[in-house]
């Protein structure tokens, strides 16, 4: 999701900036409006004219997009409408059963990962505080607004040509809702916990940001204080089933009592979402029913095996409070990368550090992961947390040296269209609401429509309905990159 730049005015100014690793006086700004601790987008250098300098703009220039960004967000949508499209004919790229990490489980904290580098770059120099905390604060409420509406279970899905929501029933957490309030906890750290302290080294970078970090710091001791401390007793669920017209609610007992579990019926995550948000508020097809416990099929969904634990039907909401409270960990984490942007003049610098703290990161994963906390994206764990976040910088890393140091950006330039329009690409292809649409329109029978008629063809091409699959999420993904790139030729950008 792109965060858009503040743009207010009022007394205040930022200390001016100087390079963390260089002893270079800062430098002045360039006659494009672009400041040497910015990266350029890459255009083709034109001869300059020996002129006299024109009189100073006192309008304040608009900063230049991070190419390397936009192109990291796009190839993270192009993921996400490939694994969540493509997941159930190849199950070893969907998300993991419970434990453990697939390519599907990076999509999510790689947009919070952006978020976080986005909010460093936009906030770099915040003329006016409480107009920057107002235009966060509706943003905030725009994104969860619109995370409600998409999947908060309006729309029904594929094949299904129903809509509308039971509001007793309605999902309150899911992607764009965890995207909203790791936005907000970081952003607002950015306007309000950062020091007015000029940066010439390591230490004045630390004292500079380190009450920002205390925050990213304390939120984590509190997620693991609560997942290993809090006590979860028995509970219970209901089930509906049908027994020819009628419908019957039976209720189910999960026999917990254990305290620092880390399974699917027992954990702390689970109980505070049953607490606070209510079951019927929480997601009602739990990745965890494509374990071994509950799937034939494991690790893809299919019917629960004999002797299946009482659990499998339970619900489970992986983007719950306290897991979203977790995540937006990365926020950060990715909000301290940006600030490598902006102090390094260099990119030998910018490499260096982010390959550093990418290292490090993951080193902790493995090391937390020691200690006795596995890997798991439905629960956030702390090592999960420092595995993405490390794997994210290194993904950062690359693209820039990609994009902005040898200029290997052609042949990305359609993931770079779907970054600049990133939140209407996740709306109607991740979010399905356009395919949805489409399958509206059909001829004599709802399954004779142009989506499902066209993935038949491709797997009978192939003669492979998992390959067929795959070609056709492909073919996808070239659309939406192609629909975005006609947008951005137009100068056309949707944003909250």
């Amino acid at each position: 999701m792109e965060t858009s730049a503040v743009s207010t005015t009022g007394e205040e100014r930022d200390e001016e900036r100087i390079p963390l690793l260089s002893s270079s006086s800062p430098t002045t700004t360039t006659p494009s409006g672009a400041s040497d601790d910015e990266i350029r987008p890459w255009q083709p250098s034109e001869p300059q004219l020996a002129t006299a300098s024109p009189p100073p703009d006192t309008r304040q220039a608009k900063s230049p997009r991070l190419i390397s960004l936009d192109v990291f967000r796009g190839l993270t949508v192009a993921l996400m409408i490939l694994v969540d499209d493509a997941g159930g004919a190849f199950p070893s790229i969907n998300h993991a059963p419970w434990f453990g990490v697939t390519l599907a489980d990076y999509v999510m904290p790689s947009f919070l990962f952006i978020i976080g580098v986005s909010i460093a770059l936009v906030f770099k120099k915040i003329p006016n505080k409480s107009s920057a905390t107002k235009k966060v604060i509706i943003r905030t409420i725009k994104l969860f607004v619109l995370g409600l509406i998409i999947q908060g279970g309006f729309f029904h899905g594929h094949n299904n040509l129903t809509y509308g929501v039971d509001m007793d029933r309605i999902r309150l957490f899911g992607v764009l809702q965890r995207i909203a309030i790791g936005y907000f906890l970081a952003a607002i750290s950015e306007i309000w916990l950062v020091r007015n302290v000029p940066v010439d080294s390591a230490t004045s970078f630390v004292r500079k940001y380190y009450i920002q970090w205390t925050v990213a710091a304390v939120i984590t001791m509190f997620y693991i204080g609560l997942l290993l401390g809090l006590y979860v007793p028995d509970w219970e669920f209901q089930v509906q089933s049908k027994s020819t017209n009628l419908q019957t609610n039976s209720t189910i007992l999960v026999q917990c009592g254990v305290r620092g579990s880390m399974d699917p019926p027992c954990n702390a995550v689970g109980l505070v979402d049953r607490i606070v948000l209510g079951q019927n508020h929480l997601y009602m097809h739990p990745v965890y029913r494509r374990t071994k416990e509950c799937s034939v099929n494991s690790p893809d969904y299919g019917p629960l095996p004999s002797g299946a634990p009482t659990w499998c039907l339970a619900p489970f909401d992986p983007e719950g409070l306290l897991s979203t409270l977790m995540s937006a960990v990365t926020c950060f984490v990715g909000v301290y990368f940006g600030h490598i942007i902006i102090y390094c003049k260099g990119h030998p610098e910018r490499m260096l550090l982010w390959a550093v703290s990418s290292l490090v990161l993951v080193i902790l994963a493995f090391a937390v992961q020691l200690f006795g906390m596995p890997f798991s994206k439905p629960l956030y764990t702390v090592s999960y947390m420092f595995l993405t976040a490390g794997v994210s910088g290194f993904a950062l890393a690359s693209i820039y040296f990609m994009v902005d140091i040898i200029k290997f950006s052609a042949p990305l330039v359609i993931f770079q269209w779907m970054g600049m329009n990133a939140l209407i690409v996740f709306i109607l292809a991740a979010s399905e609401v356009f395919p949805i649409f489409l399958q509206g329109f059909y001829w004599r029978s709802p399954s004779n429509n142009l989506v499902s008629l066209t993935e038949a063809v491709l797997q009978k091409i192939c003669n492979s309905k998992s390959w067929g699959t795959l070609a056709f999420v492909l073919l996808e993904v070239l659309f939406w990159g192609l629909a975005a790139g006609v947008l951005h030729i137009k100068g056309i950008y949707y944003k909250l």
